[in-house]
């Protein structure tokens, strides 16, 4: 046990700040609908095809134009993407409402890049995914280290006073409490970022083999972009083969070669922007593939599910307050595991002892 309490002790001194940003950014984001606050964010959706077809032409005329996120229910307005992080939000006419030359300038695009990959890329990916393995470590060991002090359990949402003592007695019993909601939000988080870790935890619903299969799309080999796509025909087909779906995404090859792909989302789906896929050649608008998610095996639907639920993109108001606790109690538990362990550890009776000489002579 006195291991355990080392090892926990260590795991919030050196990760607990990382976590407790993760935690903040993540709180902010729940709420980003709200507060983007450009023009048109609260327009009703308008997904008929007609409306859709002719934003997508008029957005996808623009010079640079590397897709569209689609408004949806939450945000009434079409997310354009560029290079460089440049981009613009434009109403459901194809109206532009503003543009950006990089996410430096959109609150949320940055803030969003600093939870998921710390502003680092793949390198920040691999940082959280640790991040996060740890913070499994720290509830689970938090909780076994708890139940030696069950019988002084008094809870807090804020230390008594900030001393080291009330801090570490607050910080146990507010992590016991929220121990359940952050292992929702540890778990969901790291599986997104963390593939094996992902297999492992969806073993239960299906093959972890299959279900990597089906979430790894196939490659396809077409011709060079065209040079004026019929994107009016590829979302026909797309409302033909789904009818009762919503566009969510459409994106234009990375690289010679690679297909248009549109994404879309199905009723009985949580995944905000869907995992229904149709690939059309770049060059003939054919279709090459088209993907029902709806009938992916069960292993990469339960995976599938873990973003929704992480994001509190399903639960309506109550999962977001909760997540929003989740949140909070780890900005805490995090940001003061770090501040007891570095910055408020009592000192040793020897030091003590060598500045008394030092001050008597």
């Amino acid at each position: 046990m006195k291991l355990l309490d080392t090892l926990h002790r260590w795991t919030g001194g050196l990760i607990g700040l990382v976590l407790g940003l993760l935690g903040l950014s993540g709180t902010i984001l729940l709420y980003e609908h709200l507060w983007i606050g450009v023009p048109g964010a609260g327009d009703a959706l308008r997904g008929d095809l007609p409306t859709v077809t002719a934003a997508t032409e008029r957005l996808m005329a623009t010079p640079g134009t590397q897709g569209i996120i689609y408004a949806d229910a939450r945000f009434g307005l079409h997310q354009t993407r560029f290079g460089e992080g440049a981009g613009a939000y434009a109403d459901q006419s194809g109206e532009v409402v503003t543009r950006w030359a990089s996410q430096w300038e959109r609150p949320e695009l940055w803030i969003f890049d600093f939870h998921h990959h710390l502003f680092a890329g793949d390198s920040g990916e691999w940082v959280i995914g640790i991040a996060g393995l740890c913070g499994l470590f720290f509830v689970i060991s938090g909780a076994i280290l708890w139940w030696r002090t069950r019988r002084t359990f008094q809870l807090r949402l804020w230390p008594k006073r900030m001393s080291r003592p009330s801090i570490v007695w607050h910080h146990r019993d507010l992590g016991i409490v929220a121990a359940p909601l952050l292992l929702i939000s540890i778990v969901t988080g790291t599986m997104m970022i963390f593939r094996p870790f992902a297999m492992v935890m969806v073993a239960p619903f299906g093959s972890p083999g299959a279900a990597a299969k089906a979430l790894d799309p196939p490659k396809y080999k077409g011709g060079p972009l065209a040079a004026k796509p019929d994107y009016a025909a590829m979302l026909a087909e797309g409302r033909r083969r789904f009818p009762d779906a919503e566009f969510r995404i459409l994106s234009l090859p990375r690289k010679p070669g690679d297909p248009i792909s549109l994404r879309m989302k199905q009723p009985a789906e949580w995944l905000p922007n869907g995992r229904t896929t149709i690939a059309f050649d770049a060059a003939t608008g054919d279709v090459l593939a088209a993907r029902d998610a709806l009938a992916l095996p069960g292993g990469a639907q339960a995976f599938n599910m873990a973003f929704p639920i992480h994001a509190s993109k399903v639960g309506g108001w109550t999962w977001r307050i909760l997540l929003t606790i989740s949140g909070l109690a780890m900005t805490m538990l995090g940001s003061f595991a770090v501040w007891t362990f570095w910055g408020k550890r009592p000192k040793s009776v020897k030091r003590q002892a060598k500045k008394a000489t030092l001050a008597t002579g």
